[in-house]
Formats: C-alpha cells, sequence, structure tokens
C-alpha cells in the first residue's frame, strides 16, 4: 500500500442496527487513526424526514445513534460532541429532525442538538481565484467547529447525479443564503463550500440508499458503510460503486482541481470488508433521474414542458441546478401523496429559458413562465405576452442582501402571486431559482391540485415546529 493515497472504507452492513453501526464505525475510526477532539460536530443528511411519505431521503436514527456511540469512545480531549443540520425546502429542522426520530437518540447520548435555521449565521472569507464569490455565510457552530464529522445518505440527485459526502455540505447554510447561486452555478457553489471547512471523518449511510431522486428516493439495498476522511476520495469510490465516473460529477472534479482531493482510484487505497467489485454487481441497474423536463413530462402527463437556452456558457441548453430540477422534485412530492396527481391535475405548460417562436399551447392549458432567465413573447389565446428576462450573474448577486426564505412568508407570497394574476392565462413564477417549496405553491393553484402543506398528516406538526423555530431563533438573536 502507498502510504500517500487517501484510504477508503467499504463495510458490510446489512441492517440498520445502532450498535452493530457504531462497531462498523468505531473500527473504521481506529483504522483510519481518527480521533475526534475539541468541538466535535456530527453533520447528518436530513433535508427532508417523513416515516410515511418520506422514508428514504435522510440519514437513518440508527446510523446516527451508532456514529455518536463510537464518536464518543474514540474522542480524546473533546470539549463538546453535537448534532448539527438545515433542511431542506425551508422545512423547519426541528420537524425534520422529529420525524427522522433524532431527538430520542440526541436526548440517550446526552449530546447538543443545533437546528442551523435557528442559530447566528457568520460570513467566512473563501475568495480566491476559483470562488464565486468572496464570502459565504455559515451557522456559527459550523464556524466554530474543531472537528467535523459528514454523515451523508447514500442517493441519487436529479440535478447533480450523486449525493455523497461534498453534495451534503448545502445544508450548512441556512434559507437566506442556501438558495444563493443555487442555480445553473450549483456544482461550483458545492465546490466553494468546501473551502468553509473539510471533515476530518466520513461515514456514509449506504445500507439502504435512495434511487432517482433526493426528496422521494426509491429505495435500493446496498448494504454498505463508506468511510474515509478525505470527501474527494470517498465520494470517487461512491461513484464507481453505483457505475458512474466520477468526471460526471461536475462539484466533484471541480473541488478535485482545487486541490481537495483525488479522483482516480489509482490514488485511493480501497480497503475493508465488502470488495467493490461485489458491490458493482449488485448495482448494475442502480437507477437515476437526468432526463430534460421535456422529456420527463410527456404526452402521457397533463405536464408540458417547454425549455429554452440559459445564460450562462458552461451550460447552455440546461439549468441543472434551479428551476427545472425543482418541478421534478415538487411533482414527485405531490405524487408522494396523491399516486394519480400526473393525471388528476389540470394540463399546466410549464416553460422555462430563454424560448423564442410560438407555444403549442391548449386551449385547456394554463402556462406558467418560470425562472428569471425566462423570456418569451407571443400570444396566448389571442392576447400580447411579453415575458422579460431579469437575470443576475453570481457577481451581481450581493450575498450579503439576501432575501427571506421564511416557510410562511414565502407561502403567503407565492398564493399572493397566483392571487393576482389568476385573471391572466398565464403565470410568470420570479426567482432564481424558484425553489421546491415555491414550485409546490404555484402548481397546486393552477393545477388544481391539494396542496401538501396543509394535508392532515403535516399541517399541525409542522406549523408547531415553525412556531418553535421562530421562537428559538428570537431567543438565540437576542440572548446570545
Amino acid at each position: 500500500m502507498n502510504s500517500n493515497k487517501e484510504k477508503v472504507l467499504i463495510m458490510r452492513c446489512n441492517r440498520y442496527d445502532a450498535d452493530r453501526i457504531a462497531g462498523i464505525i468505531k473500527e473504521g475510526m481506529a483504522e483510519l487513526d481518527v480521533v475526534p477532539s475539541g468541538r466535535v460536530l456530527l453533520k447528518p443528511n436530513v433535508v427532508i424526514a417523513h416515516p410515511d411519505v418520506f422514508p428514504y431521503a435522510f440519514t437513518r436514527k440508527e446510523f446516527l445513534s451508532g456514529a455518536i456511540a463510537a464518536t464518543k469512545q474514540m474522542a480524546q480531549g473533546a470539549s463538546e460532541i453535537a448534532v448539527g443540520e438545515r433542511s431542506g425546502i425551508t422545512l423547519p429542522t426541528r420537524w425534520t429532525f422529529k420525524n427522522a426520530g433524532y431527538p430520542e437518540v440526541i436526548k440517550t447520548h446526552g449530546v447538543k442538538a443545533y437546528y442551523f435555521d435557528e442559530v447566528q449565521q457568520v460570513p467566512v472569507q473563501i475568495g480566491n481565484d476559483h470562488t464565486l464569490r468572496k464570502n459565504i455565510y455559515i451557522p456559527r457552530p459550523v464556524a466554530e467547529a474543531d472537528f467535523l464529522i459528514n454523515l451523508p445518505k447514500f442517493k441519487a440527485h436529479p440535478w447533480c447525479r450523486l449525493t455523497l459526502s461534498l453534495k451534503n455540505f448545502i445544508g450548512i447554510q441556512d434559507d437566506r443564503h442556501r438558495l444563493v447561486d443555487h442555480n445553473i452555478f450549483l456544482e461550483h457553489k458545492i465546490a466553494d463550500l468546501q473551502e468553509v471547512i473539510q471533515p476530518k471523518f466520513i461515514a456514509i449511510d449506504a445500507i439502504t440508499a435512495g434511487q432517482k431522486m433526493m426528496l422521494t428516493p426509491t429505495p435500493f439495498e446496498m448494504g454498505a458503510i463508506i468511510m474515509g476522511t478525505n470527501s474527494c476520495a470517498v465520494d470517487t469510490v461512491g461513484c464507481h460503486m453505483v457505475h458512474v465516473d466520477p468526471k460526471d460529477l461536475k462539484h466533484l472534479s471541480l473541488a478535485s482541481d482545487r486541490g481537495f482531493g483525488p479522483m482516480d482510484l489509482n490514488d485511493i487505497d480501497v480497503a475493508g470488508d465488502l470488495p467493490l467489485e461485489e458491490v458493482r454487481s449488485k448495482t448494475k441497474h442502480f437507477e437515476f433521474c437526468l432526463e430534460h423536463i421535456d422529456r420527463y413530462f410527456n404526452e402521457k402527463t397533463n405536464l408540458k414542458c417547454t425549455v429554452g437556452a440559459f445564460p450562462e456558457k458552461h451550460s447552455p441548453d440546461y439549468c441543472w441546478g434551479g428551476c427545472p430540477g425543482a418541478l421534478q422534485e415538487a411533482m414527485h412530492i405531490f405524487k408522494a401523496y396523491y399516486p394519480d396527481v400526473y393525471n388528476e391535475m389540470r394540463k399546466v405548460h410549464y416553460v422555462v429559458g430563454r424560448v423564442e417562436g410560438p407555444l403549442d399551447i391548449d386551449k385547456d392549458e394554463k402556462v406558467i413562465f418560470v425562472g428569471n432567465c425566462t423570456s418569451w413573447r407571443g400570444n396566448i389565446n389571442g392576447k400580447s405576452v411579453d415575458i422579460k428576462s431579469s437575470y443576475k450573474s453570481p457577481r451581481n448577486v450581493d450575498e450579503r442582501n439576501t432575501k427571506s426564505n421564511d416557510m410562511v412568508l414565502k407561502t403567503v407570497k407565492t398564493l399572493s402571486s397566483c392571487m393576482l394574476q389568476r385573471g391572466k392565462n398565464y403565470i410568470h413564477a420570479k426567482g432564481c431559482p424558484v425553489s421546491v417549496g415555491d414550485h409546490v405553491h404555484y402548481l397546486s393553484m393552477i393545477g388544481g391540485i391539494k396542496n401538501v402543506n396543509f394535508d392532515p398528516r403535516l399541517v399541525v406538526s409542522l406549523n408547531i415546529a415553525y412556531l418553535n423555530m421562530r421562537t428559538h431563533r428570537a431567543m438565540n438573536r437576542y440572548f446570545t
């Protein structure tokens, strides 16, 4: 073995047993010479969680419990051990933690919880020749962490192909800053986030992996725990586990080019008790979803899409990190609640990007133009329509002056926008990107779909968690 190589372990684990997981992670820490110390922060992936509707999108509680137990056993001189995360689509992190079963785990182990949507956000200077901007805002617990442990969920991703160690860093930003550059520059943003802090240990929950979507994945029994100390090396091995060329992960290429780690198996020592080839033999049919929306939603659904051109040279034909992917995720959320939504919704024509020429619009279709970069001029049912682009490149977006992405405020704003435009035969939804949550509201209104935000399985507990989040945020702001 070349001692200069980064080492990645693939360990066999076929069930969610906290004690067994703790033993495997402890063994991995020992083999990788990992000794947690100082302020230790464990960062799982809890982008969304619900035992019935979203059961496969997050790092399981048994995995978190095992990781905490191993950390406590292996730590030397740890002044604090904590769990921290910011959930996605403006959902209160308290709500997703509860749905994931985390509070009981955190209480049992006597560690601290940081809800990143409640704590102070601080700027970290990262500016260099490669980054999109000079500063990135992150939660204070991340900025003050001495030892970051990254606990991603192994999942396919409709925008980035895979979400592993590097991509899990999206969850270290709060709502105000998360959507900055979360558009055609998403892959660059992920690479920029690596400039903030590097994990000193990584353990990926690949016991049950997720296919296709990242919010509503379908399960794949992979039976593995992947461990390492370098994100690029770990993600490279993860790519090979599901027959993906690491070069196809743009954020991995960008991070590796900046010197954050290797993306060639020849530079990585792959070890553990589960051989890479054995994993590859059973993942030949692991499913991804990387289709353009104008092909993904076809004549078999009541949703028709027209995709135009996009304003940046590195991806003029599609915006992988923005509105199109948000549409897919929003429709899959609807489908999780209402299985036949694609056929039961009213006809909707979705338009994104710079589109030239006439649109093929049915008389009973409602048209929605989505995103700041979208533009079109023409006639809809005999009426002249002129949609103008208001797109701004990253250098013209001030990360210090971001708008609120508060869940309730966004709900009120989006529904009000729909009401104000209800007399028109089209709607223009502005944003860069228009978020998954906003897509849910817009599609609910114009497609005649029940709004999942008001579903009985969600509405009461979600709003209680929201009020708790607002209360704790205010207390943290004024008393700390």
